[in-house]
């Protein structure tokens, strides 16, 4: 878990909680996380993401902290995307073919929630 801490996060240590709640997740547990604005929950949701198989999926209310997160995770080596309302109809069928692909490199993908229930966006069909 450090290892991938500092691989694509950069960082050699937690903030207070962090490695406790990741720690919960990474063993299935149910995990509520309350965290104050800067507090580092992003890092609680991520981490997990790459040491799990399969992709994890982030509803988002925030469309700009979407895109930052996915540019800043596609920096860092991340495969990451994100599905909202900025996309074009071409743009989110080419996610969606992607995140349905037997080759697919998504790890982390950032849904709008209301992007669920808009019929470009359907979840159902690429949720196999």
């Amino acid at each position: 878990m450090h290892k991938t801490l500092l691989k694509y996060f950069g960082y050699t240590h937690f903030r207070p909680l962090q490695e406790d709640i990741i720690n919960d997740v990474l063993s299935g547990k149910d995990t509520f996380v309350l965290m104050p604005t800067g507090g580092g929950k992003s890092l609680c949701f991520q981490l997990p993401a790459l040491l799990m198989q399969g992709m994890t999926v982030v509803v988002s209310p925030l469309i700009s902290l979407m895109k930052d997160q996915v540019d800043t995770l596609a920096a860092n080596g991340v495969g990451a995307a994100y599905l909202n309302s900025t996309l074009s109809y071409s743009e989110i069928q080419e996610i969606k073919a992607s995140i349905t692909s037997s080759s697919n490199q998504i790890k982390i993908l950032y849904n709008g929630r209301y992007s669920c229930s808009t019929q470009e966006c359907k979840c159902k069909p690429v949720c196999n």
